[in-house]
Parts: structure tokens; C-alpha cells; sequence
């Protein structure tokens, strides 16, 4: 059942809505003032917070400011004296909504519902969150795997642009969403594009987006990625695959922060943090001829080096168990346990698909082996290309 606070100085009102919302089924607390209210909140979790704007001491807009500062409790604001300025003000600072008293009955239970709503909407949120970075967890605790962990935690929290350098396989992407998940942008939108799966003929459209009409088979308006990221990251997969007239628009967005459509001649403005991945060394690229050079000097402001797995065998044991707890529980199945011989041939291998490769052996070893998994079942199954 709902937990709400309410905070009046005015006994009066504390009861009359207690008895309204104790009425409705919810559990109520009530506080005469602020710095009565701030320990209670510190000490238990509310699903709402009725507050008063109008008490002595400490202010409802000082308690507003109080609790937004360690939590996301909706607060609705009350007041017998208000004014328009002060419901715009108190929406400023991070109130759910405003109410004059005396409080209208229905409008108070509507409010209230729908501050439970964003409130479960925003728990629920959270708890998503939660299993989407426990599924790009980076493992490892290896030299060169806690050097690139330092250099996310220093670079995520700024705004600069990240190129990612590694083989396939190493991890990229996780690297690109830990950025995104450290930096002021984690709750807006993380837009990945995969630049070498998508036909050069249509990477604009994908990046710009395109107005109806503008094409043969634009039969509808489409906003393109960085349009969709705005307020976020954008994600270039793979950048070194990218055509050269989609890499000068891209460099037009990176400098001027504004798109325009295909099919339009209007500019977009957006407000994109891009973080880029490639397998290819951009430098020969640029010497051949296909990769753009003030297009590499605009993404590679901090440069991230993902290591391989053979330069990190250590992080091979670690890797194997999270890898076999994933398998088992998706699969429904108790985890087989890998022995110590078992988890040291692994080791042997110099995984040419890096971490990708060893998931896909490790997943091959959960579905044809039994409970336990020996050195034999490794040399069996593993059939790595070099070792």
C-alpha cells in the first residue's frame, strides 16, 4: 500500500487529510514542520509527499529543495497563499504539482494518483536500469582492464568525444554504455548504430533522418539518430566503414551541433554527446583516402584502447563463471561447474574473436556438457582457431 507524508503546520489540515487519504487506503504520516518532516524522510521511504509552503523556520520551498536533493519522492506543494509566481517556483525546483487550499477532493486524489504513477513509473525505471547494466557489466580485473576502467570513470562524467580503438570482439560497446551510464546524460537516450551494417546509401537517412517524399521509399517524415539521442549519447559503431559523404555530414553535425534532414534544408539543432568504435587504425584509413582526417581529429579528443583477451588471460577465469551463471539462468538450468584444468586450457587459447569467441564457447560447453565440466570437454568442444 502507498506510503504518504504530510507536512503542515496546521493540525487542522494534517487530520482532515489523513482522515481523506486514510479513507482511500493509503498509510499516512504526518509532520508539523520541516525539521520535523527531513528525519522522517531520511529514516523511511514515501510514495508521495504533501507539503505546505507557508511555515515557520524552514519554508516549503527550502523542504522541497531538501528532499530533491536525496530522493524522487513526487512532492505536491499545498498553500492557502499562494500565487502564481510561487506555483511556477515551486515547479521550478522540482515539485510534482501545486494546490491552493482548501484542497479541492477530487483534484487531490487525481494529483495524488498520478504522482504514485510517475513514482512506480520511475521505480520501475530504475530497477530496468539495473539488469541493462548488469547485462554490459565489464568483467575484469586485470592491469590493462583496470586502466581502461580509470579512464571511463575520469572521461564519463565530461563532455568530450570518445573513440574507441580495439578488435572485434574486445568489448567496445560496453566501454561506449559505461560512458553513457557515468555521464550526466545516463537518463536520456543511448542510440547505437552500427555504421558498417548499414548500405552507404542509406547511413544519411539513418543518422539525419529524411522528409517525406525525399526518396523513392520515404512514403512518411523520419527523425533520424541524432535527432533521437538528442539530450544523450550516440553511439558510431564501427566509424571506419562509414562513406565519406555521410562522414562530412557528420562532421557539419560535430561542429555546428545541428542536422539537417535529407529532403530539407532547415537545420535541426541537437545536443549529442558522440562516442565512436572502430576495429580499423583510422591513420592508415586517412591515408588511403577513406577516412576523413579533421573527422578523426574531431572524435579522438580522449582515446580508449580496449585490450584483447589474450593480453588479459588473466580475466579468463572471471569471464567463464559470469558467462556460465548468464547461460544457465536464460536457459533455465542449474550452472555446471568448469574445474580448474578446464577453466586453464581456456586459458591456453589465444581467443583470435576475443571475449565474444570464449562466450560462444563457454555457451557450446553449458549445452553439450554435463554438471561438470572437464579439461577434456574444453579440447572437445573449444576448437579455438589458434592456440
Amino acid at each position: 500500500m502507498p506510503r504518504i507524508l504530510i507536512i503542515d503546520d496546521e493540525p487542522a489540515i494534517r487530520r482532515v487529510l489523513r482522515d481523506i487519504l486514510e479513507n482511500e487506503g493509503y498509510i499516512v504520516e504526518d509532520a508539523a514542520s520541516g525539521i520535523e518532516a527531513l528525519p522522517i524522510i531520511k529514516e523511511q521511504e514515501f510514495d508521495a509527499i504533501f507539503c505546505d509552503i507557508k511555515m515557520p523556520q524552514m519554508d516549503g520551498i527550502e523542504v522541497l529543495e531538501n528532499i530533491k536533493q536525496n530522493s524522487d519522492t513526487p512532492v505536491i506543494m499545498i498553500s492557502g497563499h499562494g500565487t502564481i509566481e510561487t506555483a511556477v517556483e515551486a515547479i521550478k525546483k522540482g515539485a510534482f504539482d501545486y494546490i491552493s487550499k482548501p484542497p479541492d477532493l477530487n483534484r487531490l486524489l487525481i494529483t495524488l494518483r498520478n504522482a504514485l504513477d510517475k513514482s512506480k513509473l520511475m521505480t520501475e525505471t530504475k530497477a530496468l536500469k539495473k539488469v541493462v547494466r548488469k547485462q554490459y557489466e565489464m568483467i575484469g580485473e586485470s592491469a590493462p582492464m583496470i586502466e581502461v576502467r580509470e579512464m571511463i570513470e575520469k572521461v564519463a562524467p565530461t563532455s568530450a568525444r570518445v573513440l574507441i580503438e580495439g578488435e572485434n570482439g574486445t568489448g567496445k560497446e560496453l566501454v561506449a554504455r559505461q560512458l553513457h551510464e557515468l555521464s550526466n546524460r545516463s537518463y536520456n537516450p543511448f542510440i547505437e548504430v552500427n555504421c558498417a551494417a548499414i548500405p552507404s546509401e542509406l547511413i544519411e537517412s539513418q543518422l539525419f533522418g529524411h522528409e517525406k517524399g525525399s526518396f523513392t521509399s520515404a512514403v512518411k517524415m523520419r527523425k533520424g539518430d541524432f535527432e533521437l539521442a538528442n539530450g544523450g549519447t550516440l553511439f558510431l559503431d564501427e566509424i571506419g566503414d562509414m562513406s565519406l559523404s555521410a562522414q562530412a555530414k557528420v562532421l557539419r553535425a560535430l561542429q555546428e551541433n545541428k542536422i539537417t534532414r535529407v529532403g530539407s534544408e532547415k537545420d535541426i539543432p541537437v545536443d549529442v554527446r558522440v562516442i565512436a568504435a572502430t576495429n580499423k587504425n583510422l591513420k592508415e584509413e586517412i591515408e588511403k583516402g577513406n577516412f576523413r582526417e579533421d573527422l578523426y581529429h574531431r572524435l579522438s579528443v580522449i582515446i580508449i584502447m580496449v585490450p584483447p583477451l589474450r593480453d588479459r588471460k588473466d580475466d579468463i577465469p572471471l569471464l567463464v563463471d559470469a558467462f556460465v551463471k548468464r547461460i544457465s539462468e536464460d536457459m533455465g538450468k542449474p550452472a555446471p561447474v568448469f574445474k580448474e584444468e578446464a577453466v586453464a586450457e581456456l586459458q591456453n587459447y589465444r581467443w583470435t574473436g576475443n571475449i565474444r569467441e570464449l562466450q560462444n564457447v563457454v555457451e557450446r560447453l553449458v549445452i553439450l556438457c554435463g554438471n561438470t565440466i572437464t579439461e577434456d570437454d574444453v579440447k572437445k568442444y573449444a576448437q579455438p582457431l589458434v592456440k
